[in-house]
Formats: C-alpha cells, structure tokens, sequence
C-alpha cells in the first residue's frame, strides 16, 4: 500500500503541473527547452508539497518505534522464540503496541535518496540553467551562438553578485565560529543562504495571500461588487489594448522601414526575413507589397545590432498583442454574463436569461445537467452562500497560520495550532489524520504563495496570462520563484508543527526532508534569530493587505488599483459600463446581420424551385416583405454606424458624458489616453 500512496502522488503532482502549464503556456509554439524547464520545475516544487506529509506521518511512526525500545511494555514468556531474531527482543509485544504502520509508510532509505535528487534538481535549476535559458529565450540574436553570447553578458553580474555574497558568508562563517571547512559544511552555508534569501520572499507574499484569498471569496459572492470590479477591469484592459496596438504600430513601421531598405542581395537580407516571419500575417502581406513599389535611393542601412534590437522588440511587441487580443473578449463574456446574472434575479419563471444564446458547441453537461433553472438556482441563490461559507473556512485558516507563525517557537506549553493538532493525532496514533492535517495546512500556504505569484504583475516583464497566453520570460521567472519560495516553505511548515529540532529544540527523529538541510546550529544567528523573528512579520503585512495600504501607495503613484471609496475608481467604473454598453451593442448588430444572412439564404433555397414567373413577380414587388426587412436593416446599420462614430467623439473630446451640468468630468473616454506604464504594474498585488 506504501508503494501505491507514493505513486499516485508522483503521478499526481506531474498532471497537476501539466495541466498548469497546459493553461498558460502554448505547446505548440513553445520552445521545446522553456517548456521542459518550466515543468520540471514546477513538478519539483508539487512533488516536494505533496509527499513531505508522507514524511511526516513516516518520522512520527520511527519515533513512536524509538520510544517502545527505551519504554518498553511487558513482555509475557513466550516458550517459541527464535533466539538468533534480535530484533524481537527490542520491540514491544505486538498485542499491546500501538505503533501501527500507516497505510502510507515508506521503506528506509527511500525518501532520503528522493529528496536528495528532488532538492539539489530544484537548486541547480533555479540558480544556474533557468536565468541563462531566461536571457536565452528572451534574445533577440539571430544565431544560437549570439543568444548563448547574449546570455553569458546578462547573467554575469547575476551570477557575480550571488558568489560575492556566498564567500562573504563563508568567510564570516569560518571567522566567527569553530566551524572547519569541509564540504558537508559548505552545502549547509549554501542551502541556509538559499532558504534564508527564500523565506525573505515567502514572508511577504504569504503576508498578502492571507488575507487576500478570503477576502476575493467573500467579496466574489457579492454580485454588486464583482459587476463593479469587472466594468473597472475592462476599462484598464480598453487602455492596455489600445496602448498594444499603437506599440505594434509603431513597431511594424519601423520592420517596414527596414524591409524596405535592406535590398535582397544584401547579406542582411536573411536577417530581416527572420524579422517577418515574427510579425502579424496582415503585416506581412502588407509589407511585402510595399516593398515591390517603394524606392529605396535615401533609405538608410541598419546594423546588425540594430537588427537584434529590432527582433527582440518585436517579439515583445507580438506577444503583448496576442495576449491582450486574448483577454478582451474573455473579459467582455465576464461581463455580459454578470449582467444577465443581474437582469436573471428578478426573473419570475426562474430561468437564466443569457444576453447571446449559444446553440453551437455545447456540451452534454449543459444540455442534459445544467439547465437554465439548475444555473438559475446556482447563480441566484447557492452561489453566494457556498461562497461566503469557504470565505469563512479560509479565513479561519488564515487566521490559525498568523497565530502559529507568531507562536511556533513556544514549546512548553505548546501554542501553535498545526503543532496540537499533530500531536494530539499523534498521541492517539491516527497516521491518517495527520498527514490530512499536513495535507490542508501545507496546501493552504502553498495556495497562498503560488497564487499570488500567478496574480502579480511587474510592468510587461512578468507577468503570467492564462489561456495560453505566457511568453517564455515570465514562464521561467516563475519556476525560478517556485523551486526557491519551496524548500523554505516546507523548513517554515516543519516549524510549525515542531518538526524542526532546530527550532524547537526537541530532541526526537527528524524527517528525512530536515536531514538532507543539516545542522542549521551552524549559523546561530539565523537559526535562533532570522527563522524565528521574521515570520512574526507576517501579522503585520496582513494589516496592511486588509486596509489596502499597498493598493493605495500605487494609486498615488499613478498606478490605478480597484478601491472602493477612490474617485479616480468610480470614473474607470463608468468607462468600463459605457465601454460594455457599446460592446453589447455591436454584437447584437453583428448577430442580427447573420441573423439576416441566414434567413436571405433560406429565402434563395426556398425559392430554387419556383417558375420563372414567380421570380419576375418577386422583383417586380419590392413592397414584400423580406424586402422591406432588408431595406429597413440597412437604413438602420448606417444609421447606427453614423451614431457610434459621433458618439465616440464626443467620448473622447467632450468635458462631460451625460451632458449634465454637476459632472465637470468626463466618465467614458477620458482614461483611454492613459500611458502605458500607469496599467502595467502590480494590477492586484
């Protein structure tokens, strides 16, 4: 059974990282390396979360053994004992132990052998091979010898500054204390550096998604607030869309510019074709005209590093493009699905109401299962309280990891929460409670870090955007944050439940994950000092993400955030309502032209069998009615065309959207000149 529990996690926590990796990268355009590396990374980082409570529940029952040798129980005579057994003579009778094997329990020798490859795998990945493919992928060399240049330069310094700071601590090591170099030594200054840089990190982000998580669940069953943020949402992304597709613009004149100069027996030529084939097909096509009748007598020839730099910009430029492309439509369905969730609450026949019916592509599911009334009932009515029941749940949780990272290092009596839920199984040999105690405690912080690692948001460096949508950069950042925010995540959980003899000070069997970190007494000053201070911090970062103190510094910098009692908010909140309103107008007219192409070609089948004569009758009544529909619709198009284009004017060069003398401001097309790097940095976090 121990073989079985251990399978399914390494199967699982690769399928997990597939899927993960599936729903932000694009497999087929990908490069094959930033793939591999992005999820090997990430199935490194799950693996280790999810077999430690195995570990966990493994060391308990080591210990439980280790204590029945030096207490044991009486032992009645037995007349058939083999005397050549020793090991029958150190355990305790069998009929009155309680150290039952868990279902989960993994043979000696294993997990040590695992976490050895799984850690120093992670290490090498996170610290060497990841920043030199980052630099790599993001190259705008045209050759592989040029990117590995390009990349060697970049990750200098990089590589500098961290051996800098390694032999600083090593000297400071070796001068401070009685500790004599030797290579054991050396790989415990190197993992306390690591894991004393990780839980730097780790600190504040777990700072943030403590509170952040309850909260987004608790605010998400409030219809009123979600239709809010979205329309605020939507204004932002009107403001990146347009900023992508002048930034495009801009770009591919400069392509042209130099598709036109370059002639083809230049020894450039290869160069710039390389640089086509990275743009837009409409570009290409476009291009490609233009360069058969353009001169080129006064153009100016590039360089070829000036050919790398134009590469790498467009890359960036095509890649930001594509992903906004993306995500406006997907944003648009959010909010006119939130709208009809609205307009469907009052519905007295209690039957969802979708604004744009879809009868194409839909699955059995929604055919046969979720029905308008079972969607009416979920959306309407259980929606909210199940969402506001788990906001409860989750800050409950919340609220047991604040107090147990300001208590943990209390031993006598014991105050950390996880710690007595632990041992009180433990006590009572319940091998399966714990590891579901390990299991939840350690996959909520895990959910806390890794989600606010997937929300955040650094300019356009990074950034990771769903359906398919993620550059190489921002894949591979974020496995270099994962394989170093694990290792301390699991050292600080260890803590917690005092698991950790260097923290709590216990004398009993370390896990095999402890083992393969060492003696953190080395460094007294971060074992007794650093490991245990610091993590109080938390408390105070959960202050200040309740009371949006950072959202509020970024506003007044210029960086728009969601908050509620802000003017500058409800402005973009306007904008995004009368963007959405047009929106839904467009499709709807869009719709309706099918809605006519349709019914003109069922007309012409219709009539593939009449005379000659009916035809002639048709044309000569131009009073039908299909005619008049038609007439009709196309007086109606033009009119309303004629009206959105006023209307867009006055949205963008009017004082005022609604004419009404008390708003001095305007709330629909006053924002949409926004520049760039006021949206694009930390959009939640």
């Amino acid at each position: 059974m121990s073989g079985a529990a251990l399978a399914v996690v390494v199967i699982g926590a690769f399928f997990l990282a597939l899927y993960l990796l599936q729903r932000y990268a694009d497999l087929r355009k990908q490069q094959r390396m930033v793939l591999l590396g992005t999820l090997l990374s990430w199935y490194l980082c799950f693996l280790i979360v999810f077999i430690l409570p195995l570990d966990v529940s493994t060391t308990i029952y080591k210990q439980c053994l280790l204590n029945s040798i030096n207490h044991p129980t009486a032992v009645p005579q037995q007349s058939h004992i083999n005397q050549t057994d020793t090991r029958l003579s150190f355990y305790p009778n069998r009929s009155e132990s309680k150290c039952v094997q868990p279902w989960s329990h993994i043979p000696d020798g294993v997990l040590p052998v695992l976490w050895r490859v799984v850690y120093w795998t992670s290490q090498f990945l996170t610290w060497l091979l990841l920043p030199f493919m980052q630099s790599y992928a993001q190259s705008g060399a045209f050759s592989r010898a040029g990117k590995i240049k390009t990349a060697l330069i970049e990750n200098a310094i990089y590589y500098g500054t961290y051996l800098l700071i390694f032999i600083s601590l090593l000297i400071y090591v070796t001068t401070q204390t009685k500790w004599k170099l030797s290579w054991t030594g050396i790989q415990t200054v190197g993992i306390t550096a690591a894991n004393t840089w990780g839980l730097f990190l780790l600190v504040l982000l777990l700072g943030y998604g403590l509170v952040d998580i309850p909260r987004s669940y608790w605010l998400s069953s409030r219809h009123g607030h979600l239709l809010t943020k979205t329309y605020f949402n939507v204004a932002k992304m009107a403001t990146e869309k347009a900023a992508a597709e002048e930034n495009l613009a801009n770009v591919m004149e400069e392509v042209a510019a130099v598709h036109v100069s370059v002639r083809l027996s230049s020894c450039l030529r290869k160069y710039v074709d390389t640089i086509l084939t990275k743009c837009p097909t409409e570009y290409q096509e476009e291009m490609r005209r233009d360069g058969e009748t353009s001169s080129v007598e006064h153009s100016i020839l590039p360089t070829k590093g000036g050919l790398v730099k134009l590469h790498k910009k467009v890359i960036c430029a095509v890649q930001r493009h594509n992903q906004v492309r993306v995500q406006w439509p997907i944003l648009l369905d959010k909010a006119f699905h939130l709208e009809d969730v609205a307009k469907s609450q009052t519905c007295p026949a209690r039957q969802f109401i979708h604004s744009f019916p879809s009868t194409q592509n839909r699955s059995w599911i929604r055919r046969f299962i979720y029905r308008p009334s079972v969607e009416w009932y979920w959306e309407c009515v259980l929606r909210q309280g199940f969402y506001r029941l788990l906001a409860v749940f989750l800050c409950l949780l919340s609220i047991a990891v604040v107090w147990s990272e300001c208590t943990f290092f209390s031993t006598h009596p014991v105050l950390s929460l996880f710690a007595v839920f632990v041992q009180t199984a433990e006590k009572q040999y319940n091998y399966i409670c714990i590891e579901m105690v390990c299991f939840v405690s350690i996959l909520f912080l895990c959910v806390c870090v890794y989600s606010t690692v997937f929300r955040i948001r650094v300019f356009n460096y990074y950034h990771l955007v769903p359906h398919h949508q993620t550059d190489a950069y921002s894949l591979q950042f974020s496995s270099m944050l994962f394989c170093r925010l694990t290792p301390p995540l699991c050292l600080n959980f260890l803590g917690l439940i005092h698991m950790d003899s260097a923290i709590s000070h216990e004398d009993r069997i370390q896990t095999s994950y402890t083992s393969i970190m060492g003696s953190m007494h080395l460094l007294s000053f971060i074992s007794d000092g650093f490991y245990i201070y610091y993590p109080m911090l938390v408390l105070l970062l959960c202050f200040a993400t309740s009371c949006n103190l950072g959202s509020r510094c970024l506003n007044l910098l210029g960086f728009h955030q969601y908050i509620t009692d802000d003017e500058l908010t409800s402005d973009l909140v306007d904008e995004g309502k009368e963007l959405i309103r047009r929106e839904r107008r467009k499709q709807q007219k869009n719709r309706g032209n099918r809605g006519l192409a349709w019914r003109d070609r069922y007309a012409d089948n219709e009539g593939a069998g009449r005379t000659r004569a009916g035809y002639t009758e048709l044309n000569e009544n131009q009073k039908s009615p299909l005619a008049k529909l038609k007439k009709n619709v196309n007086q109606f198009t033009r009119r309303d065309e004629e009206m959105e284009e006023q209307q867009i004017g006055l949205l963008q060069d009017s004082p005022s959207n609604d004419g009404s003398p008390n708003k001095s401001r305007s709330t629909a097309g006053r924002y949409l000149s926004l520049s760039p790097s006021q949206t694009k940095i930390f959009d939640d976090v």
